[in-house]
């Protein structure tokens, strides 16, 4: 009698490559001190000067910024977009994509109205004189916002979004499995592609080292490098006040792919989950899943939808398991592969840090049933880099200025600076720390003013 295959069976006899890699990142780049309305006043009355703070003050900076940005289309020959109510802008991007020759570049800039968190001015009225007064608020606005869709030569497309409109919020979007596959070639690893990720590869154990060299400063770097490259909200004045651009994860998509052997292995293998695992999102299997604590009982209990999802897209099933603002999602990739992937929407429910991104493992399956989900990193979230001058800087009149220093172990000023609270090994300057290395201060706005 021969048993039919279960899905564990599968994962262990008809894998032929297995691969962990970071896969979509989308990334919140803000200023911290004009976050709140008592930092929006500090910098217009403080930094910008004014008598009275009032975000009337911003008009003149959003018209630079935005005519800025249309010198630059205009310059560098770049076609600027409207798009449509309804437009997917991925297959806008795609199309522009196919026609770029160049290595590396602005595709195309995209503009389009979106609801953002901004502030406002009302008056108010001093119950004891009487008299009025402006007083900055939160609110929220629909504004213009640009997408500059580009192509960069280590991460490969992404884009970068900016508000237009204070406090001038951006946003970063790329694919680590873009990144590794410019990695790869340029260290000479053959593989083969499938779609925006691996088929196949010549040396699976030095391909995995690359996808886990994808870290926080790496990000940093990437980031600072285009604000030097495009047109920038602040100036160069303010960046050295401290007013500077700091990242943190919106949402990260951590994948595992497991290349199997035949298509054929592809559906044993789902229709033995879906049939052995419809239980997978009840808590006792979401806590062991996520590696959380859940609460079904008592005054405190966990909020979440406990469900287990099976969506079918033609004949290809996936099954997608929810824990609170995080997901689970495995799908048969392009009828070659099982692609598992964690989404983290909220970072606070990770343990992870942000030296950890390129890690992609494990923490644990249930021995019984097999998910291959693969889980975030360890760690915080969140990635820093302290404004000029100071770790924990106040939005306060800017000081005198700090003494330009070149980057770590590095004769020349490098386009982005290096942090003091970073070690060398951190540090964007560099992968490794060199004799010469030593913490330094960011350049100040005289020589070589920080993106």
């Amino acid at each position: 009698m021969t048993l039919p295959l279960s899905a564990a069976d599968v994962l262990a006899e008809h894998v032929d490559f297995e691969l962990d890699c970071v896969d979509r990142v989308y990334l919140n780049a803000y200023v911290p001190e004009l976050a709140y309305a008592r930092g929006v006043a500090s910098f217009f009355r403080y930094q910008r000067g004014a008598t009275f703070a009032s975000t009337c003050l911003a008009d003149p900076i959003t018209k630079a910024f935005t005519a800025a940005l249309h010198r630059y289309a205009a310059a560098q020959h770049v076609p600027v977009v409207y798009f449509e109510k309804g437009q997917r802008k991925d297959d806008v991007a795609l199309a522009h994509l196919a026609r770029f020759t160049a290595a590396e570049g602005v595709l195309f800039i995209g503009i389009a109205q979106e609801k953002t968190r901004t502030f406002r001015t009302e008056r108010r009225r001093n119950p004891a004189t009487g008299q009025r007064y402006p007083w900055i608020v939160p609110a929220t606005a629909v504004v213009n916002q640009f997408y500059i869709y580009a192509l960069d030569a280590d991460f490969g497309p992404f884009f970068l979004k900016f508000s237009s409109y204070f406090p001038y919020q951006a946003k970063l979007c790329f694919n680590g499995h873009h990144w590794a596959q410019r990695q790869a070639r340029a260290a000479g690893i053959g593989f083969t592609e499938l779609d925006n990720g691996f088929a196949a590869c010549a040396d699976p154990a030095r391909l995995q080292r690359v996808c886990d060299r994808l870290t926080a400063a790496r990000m940093e770097a990437f980031f600072r490098k285009w604000l030097a490259l495009l047109p920038h909200p602040f100036t160069a004045a303010d960046r050295a006040a401290g007013y500077r651009y700091q990242l943190s994860v919106l949402q990260a998509e951590f994948a595992r792919t497991q290349v199997l052997d035949r298509p054929g292995s592809g559906r044993v293998f789902f229709e033995q989950l879906i049939r052995d695992n419809l239980d997978l999102g009840r808590p006792a299997k979401v806590s062991l899943i996520f590696g959380r604590g859940v609460r079904t009982r008592g005054k405190r209990p966990t909020p979440s939808r406990f469900r287990t999802r099976v969506l079918t897209a033609e004949v290809t099933p996936s099954v997608h398991v929810d824990y609170k603002h995080s997901k689970i999602k495995q799908y048969q990739k392009l009828g070659k592969a099982i692609r598992t992937e964690t989404t983290i929407n909220d970072t606070r429910l990770t343990s992870a840090s942000a030296s950890g991104w390129g890690t992609c493992r494990h923490s644990g399956r249930p021995a019984s049933k097999p998910t291959g989900a693969c889980s975030p990193p360890n760690g915080s979230a969140t990635i820093r880099s302290p404004p000029p001058g100071s770790s924990n800087p106040s939005p306060r009149p800017p000081g005198p200025a700090t003494p330009a220093s070149p980057g770590c172990g590095s004769a020349t000023p490098a386009p982005w600076p290096c942090f003091p609270c970073w070690p060398c090994s951190a540090c964007p300057c560099g992968d490794s720390p060199t004799a010469s290395c030593a913490p330094c201060s960011p350049p100040s706005s005289g020589s070589h003013p920080a993106p």
